[in-house]
This record gives structure tokens, C-alpha cells and sequence, in this order.
């Protein structure tokens, strides 16, 4: 890169070259300048591994990529809580992305799990932000020691999918600060990541690539952050209103149709070319820190990050159960293995993440390197009965010693593009459970799935394993655990409910997809259920293993502003194993309303038979600090505060308490509901911390504009029903000319595409939907057909 190693100045570049540097060249890199010595960057998705497709255009995993290793997704790697296999899973990325020519690697998603159906969690980490932000921090500098980019993604608030490209999401302002930022915060101060990826939606009624208190205030100002943000792929919404708020990339490329609008905002004294300068600047250190890599890739990669995905596979699945010591199974046996999911694996999730995998160990071809196994699939990856299929495995179950059956989640149950219907898992599933529990003394469950689910079923057998996305070597490490090569250490990043209906947001999570209030504020996850008392089926940060645990000598001594806490861990079972010691921090002011606790720190010990290991785990005053909106930054409320040390939120073996120094405590005034938690949060609780807002309609015909789609306007309007149906057959052609919405593949690019806003189709499209037709569309559903098809035919004439 001769010219940037020169310093040549970005002002030295005409307008336009510095206008088009801030716009793709094409779906998946930046634009080239060679004589000013700017080469072009690719840019391709993650995060559970490489999703290179070279000049392909699909971000939304329909084409496969070139091979590579598929590991465990977020949300299974986050029940590994090992902050250093993260950052050793994200170096194996970022090598992968040396090997194949990519300067960065999208990813990692922290965004918080809100609600158990966003279709997206197997994606994020966890429901805590700062188990999130932690292991985000890790996998960043995982993947940026090779040299490589990644792009913090999605900021902020992007908790659905449902609406995902527009919806208002209103949040108070210390849910904001206390609950769906710090993961992002505690991610940008200890990884410093190359990039940051806005999200599509709005918040507060502004769209995130032109949100400036976001992207500027928040991100740059407050947190520091020195890297360039990037937007979602389609998610630029006003790009001289972005460059204002912080916005330096939009992509994908769509042929420099927004480059003239910045043109003519700087001519028109709109947009200082200043602030241009400084996004290019920002674009030019991005480049310098990810090309010039020097770094060496073995010839064996492959083969190496495939005993790596095994191995973050086998740290990250879970014994949720294990009644009378059911596991391990003994080796060389005979076991009966059950399930059409044990033969044909899910291992990761539909979407922009989907990995195309080097090679795939099925949890059949695992568990037959430690027995024999006689199979039957029991049910049909399709939701459907199937007499003589279950009727099948009952039979062999009936007749086997051991049972191993593998249920859960199923492709069409949870993807990007659309949200979950419900929690369960598919009937047909359950049916066979049902049917063989009266085998429960002999029944294992593997379960595997990215997401919460309600687990009724679990009753059916005498241990349950959950593996979640367990990535390519899956089946490989379930047969590890099950037959006791390895002991179990995961715990759950996610708690799992009795029922949905239990969960705070189940009564309006995606009633109104155009606005979303959280009415909750911060209580998402064990913050609610803890602190409302409310009992669930497994708890956050739940996980047995093949041997037990013992706590002792909890001792909290003050060091300055910091509190240290530091206790012992034994192994006082047989074999060797690890745990992962949570600590809590309870508040006892009096004050604010919050959570009844709050994880603070953890760490991950591995101890032999018989060892006790000291760890010691430090409180700086943020442990104890919540938002003051009045003073807009964090306070802590003086008073005594509960340190809980344990495995598990409703397993806390130690306890103590320590008087902190801050402010005088006080009540806030708020609806009863933010402090008690009964019943549900209405819309009037909400605004008692939250400022009014107008609240916004649904889409109807004469309010419709390049915010709507062509899914809302369809029944309003011949003309954008025959849109809808073309956009549908278009669809369908990649898929055999079928129109099936029982497709996960299918069902996902149709919701994306006809879900789009108009605005963002017209950039997406690749100049099938003009400015000129979409402003016709827009009139025709507003019941202005002539007029708009008038205004069109004039433009074009």
C-alpha cells in the first residue's frame, strides 16, 4: 500500500473518489484506488466461521462459500463461558480469512436476547451482557491477532427479525445504558474492533445508519471507539444524514446511486466536506490494519480448526440432567439410537452465518466410534405424523439395553428473516418421547437446537445432553460426553422457561412489528425471573457434570474503589472436571428499582479429582453502578450490596455483604410494576419511565411511503400484488419453481425481499425497482393509481 504508506492526505482525493470510497464496489468489497495506493477489501460473513463466496451476491446463505470450519454457533460457544476457547476459535477465523483472502470477518453479534423467539439468538451470545460482551471481546482479539478485520454487529437494539429492515424500538434510558449496550461497550473497549455494523431498525423514531447519538455520541465519544462503523448490508437509509451521524461504509455496492446525493449535499453547503475527510480517514486506517497481513497458515488448517470445533463443541454442551448417573454410557456396548436428527445433523443456523462446512461428524457416526448402534429416525424432519416410523424406534427401544434419542429444534423452526412461532419443539418429536417413557430409566436425550425451547419431554428420560448448534464436529463431541472421554462443563447463557407464557414479553413481543417499546426496560432473562420469583424449567448459568463441586472461604476485602472476592473450588468428585463459578451482586439499598442481581464476573476452573484451587474475581465501582438518566452517566447508590458466589443463578453457594460509598439512595418514580414485577408492563407503566412519544399506526392504505414494503402494501393494490406475486415466483425459481413456505431457505429470502422497505429495494435491487416505480408503488397502494402511474409515465417521457 505505497500511497497510504506515504501519507497521502485524503484531501488529495477528488469529492468523488472520496464519496464513491464510502460505497461498495460490489456485494462483498470496498472500492479500489490504486493510484492513491488504496487496495480493495473483502468483507465477508461470520461468525461461527468463514462464509467466503467470492463475486457471489447473497447475504443470506442461500449460495454455499468456499469450504471452511464450521464451529459452534454464539449461542453454544457462550455456554462454554471460556473466554480463552473463544478467543482461540476467533484466531482459527481469522487465519481461515488470511488463507482465503478476506480483510474482515462480520462479526461478532452481541445483541441481547429479549425474548426467547427472535429468530436470530442462536446467533448472539446470551441473555447477559456481560457474559456477552467478554466473550465478544475475546473473539474480536482472537481474529484481529491474524491481522484481520471484524465488525461488531448489530448496533444497537436489533432484538427481532420480524420488521428488522424499519421497526421503532423505544427503550428507557437505563434499560439503554444498563442492559442492551454494556455487552457492545465492554466488546469496543476490550477487543477494539475494526469495525462496528449498524443495524437496520430505528431507535427513538431514527434509523441507526443516521443515528448521530449512537454512532457518535455513544460509541465514539463516550466509549472510544477508533474504527469505522459499517452499515448492515441494506441498511443505509439517508447516507448525507449518515455521514453526519458517523456512518463511513455503506454496502452492499449498488453502483454509486446514493454517491450523488452526497455530491450535491457538499455543493449545497449541506454536508461539510470536512466530515467527509474524516470518515475516509477512518476508512484508510481500517485498511492499513487489515491488509500487509503476515501471517503463516499451515498446510494442515483444516485438520487442526476441526479438532478445534470438537473440542469448543464438547466445552460448550450442556447435562441438564442426569438422574441416578444414567451418563456416561459405558463403551462397547450396543445402544439404540433414535431420531431422524442423529442421522441427518443440524449444527448450525439458516441465514448470513451459514458455513459451508470442510466435513460433518453426525451424532450416528460419533456414537458408533464407541458402540454398536442399531438406528431408527422415528419421526420425520417435517413436522408430520408417521405411524410406521415411531412405531419403529419404539420397538428397538423396547428391546435395547441403552436408549440415546436426539430431538429438537428442526431448519424451519428458527432462521434469520422471521421470528419463532412458539418454543416448542416439532409434535411429531414429542410423540415418540411420549412414547417411549415408560423406557425413561434407559432413555438419554440429546438435544440440539440454538435457541430456548420448553422442555416438558424432559421427564421422558434420565439425563438430558444439550449440544444447541454444536458446528461440523457436533456429533463427534456428543459421543465424547455421552460415553464419558469427556466431562460435561457448559452452563446454560440462557434460561430456559416452563412454559412461553411465563416469559415478561410473551403477551406483545411482535403484536406491533412497525413499534417496538420494551416495556419491560431491563428486565430480559434471570434478571426477570429472578426477581420475580417465578420458577423455570432450567435456571442461567445451569450445567452438571460427571462430578461435583464444593465452595468454600468466600472472603470480600475492600481494595480502594475496587472490592475483591476470593474463594476456594473443589473437586470432590472421582474424576477430573470444571466449573464455572458465577458471581452475583445483589443490591440491598433500597433505592432505584433493579434486578434482584446481576452477574458481575465469572471464571472457568479445571481441577483434577480431589484439587482446590483459590480464585479471586475483582468489583470495580461499575459492578455496583446503575444509569442516572438526570445526570446521563452511571452512579452507584451508597448502601450494603450481597456478593453471591455460585453455580448457577439459583444455585448461590457463598454469600456476604460489603457496605459501598455513593450517593444517597433513592426511590424512583415509577409505576409499582418496575419495582414489584405482577402481572404484565402496560403502556402506561412504560411511560413512567420512558418520555412520551407518538405513537405510530400501522401501515394502511393513505399513510403508506418508502418506509412500507411490498408485503404490507400487497392487499392494497393491484399493481403491488402482482409485485408481490413476482417477487414470490422469483423466489421460487431458486428453489425448483416451488412456492413453499415450509422451505427455511425459501421462507427466509421471501420474507427479507418482499419485507424490504422500499427505499432499501430500490438499492438492493440492482436497478429492477426504480426510485420512480417505487414512488408509483407507494401511490397505488395509497389508492392513487392514476395519478402515480401519470406521474411515472410523465417522468419517463
Amino acid at each position: 500500500m505505497p500511497g497510504i504508506a506515504e501519507g497521502v492526505p485524503c484531501t488529495r482525493l477528488l469529492l468523488e473518489d472520496k464519496v464513491a470510497l464510502g460505497s461498495g464496489a460490489s456485494f462483498w468489497t470496498t472500492r479500489a484506488f490504486p493510484a492513491a495506493g488504496i487496495p480493495s477489501l473483502t468483507l465477508t460473513d461470520g461468525p461461527h466461521g468463514l462464509r467466503a463466496q467470492g463475486e457471489s451476491g447473497d447475504h443470506l446463505g442461500l449460495a454455499d462459500g468456499t469450504a471452511a470450519t464450521c464451529f459452534p454457533t454464539a449461542s453454544a460457544l457462550a455456554s462454554s463461558w471460556d473466554v480463552g476457547l473463544v478467543a482461540e476459535v476467533g484466531r482459527a477465523i481469522g487465519l481461515e480469512a488470511v488463507d482465503q483472502g478476506v480483510h474482515v470477518v462480520l462479526g461478532p453479534g452481541v445483541n441481547m436476547k429479549r425474548n426467547p423467539l427472535c429468530g436470530r439468538n442462536f446467533e448472539y451470545f446470551s441473555e447477559d451482557p456481560l457474559l456477552s460482551g467478554k466473550l465478544a471481546a475475546a473473539w474480536i482479539r482472537g481474529v484481529q491477532s491474524t491481522g484481520t478485520g471484524t465488525s461488531l454487529k448489530h448496533f444497537a437494539l436489533n432484538n427481532q427479525e420480524l420488521k428488522r429492515m424499519s421497526t421503532d424500538v423505544r427503550v428507557d434510558e437505563r434499560a439503554l445504558h444498563e442492559y442492551y449496550l454494556p455487552a457492545f461497550e465492554i466488546a469496543v473497549e476490550e477487543g477494539d474492533p475494526t469495525t462496528v455494523m449498524c443495524a437496520y431498525n430505528r431507535v427513538e423514531g431514527v434509523y441507526c445508519s443516521d443515528n448521530r447519538r449512537l454512532l457518535t455520541g455513544i460509541l465514539r465519544e463516550r466509549w472510544g471507539f477508533r474504527g469505522a462503523v459499517v452499515t448492515d448490508w441494506g441498511a443505509m437509509n439517508d447516507r448525507p444524514a449518515a455521514y453526519l451521524a458517523g456512518t463511513d461504509l455503506e454496502m452492499p455496492g449498488n453502483g454509486g446511486v446514493t454517491d450523488a446525493e452526497v455530491r450535491r449535499a457538499v455543493t449545497a453547503g449541506l454536508l461539510d466536506e470536512r466530515v467527509v475527510d474524516e470518515s475516509v480517514e477512518r476508512l484508510l486506517a481500517l485498511v492499513a490494519r487489515t491488509t500487509g497481513r503476515d501471517v503463516e497458515v499451515p498446510a494442515d488448517l483444516h485438520d487442526r480448526h476441526h479438532e478445534l470445533a470438537r473440542r469448543a463443541a464438547v466445552e460448550s454442551a450442556m447435562l441438564l440432567k442426569n438422574d441416578g448417573g444414567a451418563l456416561p454410557l459405558q463403551p462397547g456396548g450396543r445402544v439404540a439410537l433414535l431420531g431422524a436428527l442423529a442421522g441427518e445433523p443440524r449444527y448450525q443456523g439458516t441465514g448470513s452465518s451459514r458455513v459451508n462446512p470442510t466435513r460433518v461428524v453426525s451424532l450416528r457416526d460419533g456414537v458408533g466410534e464407541y458402540a454398536a448402534v442399531d438406528c431408527a429416525p422415528g419421526y420425520r424432519l417435517v413436522d408430520e405424523p408417521d405411524a410406521a416410523l415411531l412405531d419403529e424406534a419404539v420397538r428397538l427401544a423396547e428391546q435395547a439395553e441403552a436408549v440415546v434419542v436426539c430431538v429438537g429444534l428442526t431448519e424451519i423452526s428458527e432462521s434469520e428473516g422471521f421470528d419463532r412461532e412458539h418454543m416448542r419443539i416439532p409434535a411429531n418429536q414429542v410423540a415418540l418421547l411420549e412414547s417411549i417413557a415408560h423406557l425413561a430409566e434407559r432413555v438419554v436425550l440429546v438435544v440440539v437446537g440454538g435457541s430456548a425451547v420448553e422442555m416438558p419431554w424432559q421427564d421422558c428420560a434420565s439425563a438430558v445432553l444439550h449440544v444447541q448448534l454444536a458446528g461440523q464436529a457436533g456429533g463427534a463431541a456428543a459421543a465424547d460426553l455421552l460415553f464419558g472421554a469427556a466431562n460435561p462443563s457448559g452452563k446454560l447463557a440462557e434460561t430456559y422457561p416452563l412454559v412461553y407464557d411465563d416469559v415478561v414479553s410473551s403477551g406483545y413481543f411482535g403484536v406491533d412489528p412497525h413499534q417496538t417499546p420494551y416495556l419491560e426496560s431491563m428486565y430480559c432473562g434471570y434478571r426477570y425471573f429472578d426477581s420475580a420469583d417465578k420458577p423455570v424449567r432450567h435456571p442461567f448459568g445451569h450445567g452438571l457434570s460427571y462430578t461435583t463441586f464444593a465452595y468454600s472461604d468466600l472472603r470480600v476485602v475492600r481494595r480502594g474503589d475496587d472490592v475483591e472476592v476470593t474463594f476456594t473450588v473443589t473437586n470432590t468428585g472421582g474424576c477430573d472436571g470444571a466449573e464455572v463459578a458465577q458471581l452475583y451482586v445483589a443490591p440491598r439499598t433500597g433505592g432505584a428499582y433493579r434486578p434482584v442481581q446481576e452477574l458481575k464476573a465469572f471464571t472457568k476452573l479445571a481441577l483434577t479429582a480431589g484439587e482446590s484451587r483459590g480464585a479471586t474475581l475483582t468489583l470495580d465501582r461499575r459492578a455496583f453502578a446503575i444509569h442516572d438518566p438526570e445526570v446521563g452517566d452511571r452512579v452507584v447508590e451508597a448502601g450494603t450490596y450481597e456478593i453471591r458466589v455460585g453455580a448457577s443463578s439459583r444455585d448461590i453457594r457463598l454469600r456476604a455483604e460489603v457496605q459501598v460509598e455513593g450517593t444517597q439512595p433513592r426511590r424512583s418514580r415509577v409505576a409499582d410494576w418496575y419495582y414489584t414485577l405482577t402481572g404484565t408492563p402496560t403502556p402506561e407503566d412504560f411511560l413512567t419511565v420512558h418520555a412520551p412519544y407518538p405513537v405510530l399506526d400501522a401501515p394502511r392504505k393513505g399513510t403508506f411511503d418508502l418506509d412500507s414494503s411490498i408485503l404490507e402494501m400487497k392487499d392494497s393494490s393491484l399493481a403491488c400484488r402482482v409485485v408481490h406475486f413476482a417477487v414470490e415466483r422469483t423466489v421460487a425459481k431458486r428453489f425448483g419453481g416451488k412456492v413453499d413456505y415450509d422451505d427455511v431457505r425459501f421462507k427466509m429470502l421471501m420474507y427479507s425481499a418482499a419485507d424490504l422497505p422500499m427505499r432499501a429495494m430500490v438499492r438492493m435491487s440492482d436497478g429492477v425497482m426504480t426510485p420512480r416505480l417505487a414512488r408509483f408503488l407507494v401511490d397505488s397502494a395509497n389508492g392513487h393509481t392514476l395519478r402515480g402511474l401519470w406521474a411515472l409515465l410523465r417522468r419517463r417521457a
